[in-house]
């Protein structure tokens, strides 16, 4: 590892088998991890028996914390840098950090590893060769459905991401926007309940309906036609 280096390093989104050789060896090596919810990594690191310093790095303290992660890249600290789960700056803090690490030279390496984005792709059975994420939704209604208006002639696989509370309400939003195209659900991912669903967006309008969904889902759109 390199002094003065910003190292983005990819943690379990659920499976802990998945956390990588690379990243298990960065995360021993570097003399400080900055993590979105420092309970969450300080439970992953003891899971595999690591002891680090943690700086709690998360979307409302990013400008203070990037300016002091910054300090002490300039005096030679390697840095990694987690979330809760999945790649840092994905639909989570990172992307500040980053670019005003690349900004003032220094570098930055990824340490690449789960993904929710890429594990439901490559499973939900739409096209992919070309998709477009668009991360999570704006909470307030109307501003949800001018998104989701302004997303109906991308090409490719539309990839959404939503929690639990709100999942229904985006089915319906799809049912009025995108009524004849197919949607695959991807909750659990890498979990014990691991489960696709496939079909219009009526049909798994109704599954909410007896089912209680839970889990953070990846929600995929199929392209136009």
């Amino acid at each position: 590892m390199m002094p003065g280096t910003l190292y983005l390093v990819a943690t379990p989104i659920g499976n802990l088998e998945d956390l990588t050789l690379r990243a298990l060896r960065t995360l021993k090596e570097c003399d400080l991890v900055a993590a979105e919810d420092t309970r969450r990594t300080g439970l992953l690191l003891k899971h595999f028996g690591i002891a680090k310093p943690l700086l709690s790095y998360f979307q409302f303290n990013e400008a203070k914390r990037s300016e002091e992660i910054l300090e002490r890249l300039r005096r030679g600290e390697k840095i990694a840098v987690v979330t809760d789960a999945g790649s840092p700056g994905i639909s989570d803090p990172g992307e500040r950090v980053v670019k005003a690490a690349v900004a003032a030279g220094f570098r930055v390496e990824p340490v690449p590893g789960a993904c929710a984005l890429v594990a439901a792709v490559t499973a939900s059975g739409l096209a992919t060769e070309e998709f477009h994420f668009a991360g999570f939704l704006p909470h307030k209604s109307g501003q949800r459905r001018k998104k989701l208006e302004g997303l109906t002639e991308v090409c490719g696989t539309l990839v959404l991401y939503e929690s639990p509370y709100r999942i229904e309400k985006l089915l319906g939003e799809l049912n009025e926007v995108f009524p004849e195209r197919q949607v695959v659900l991807a909750r659990e991912l890498t979990k014990k309940f691991e489960e696709f669903l496939r079909g219009p967006a009526s049909e798994l309008l109704e599954v909410t309906k007896t089912r209680r969904l839970r889990g953070e889902f990846v929600v995929m759109v199929a392209g136009r036609e």
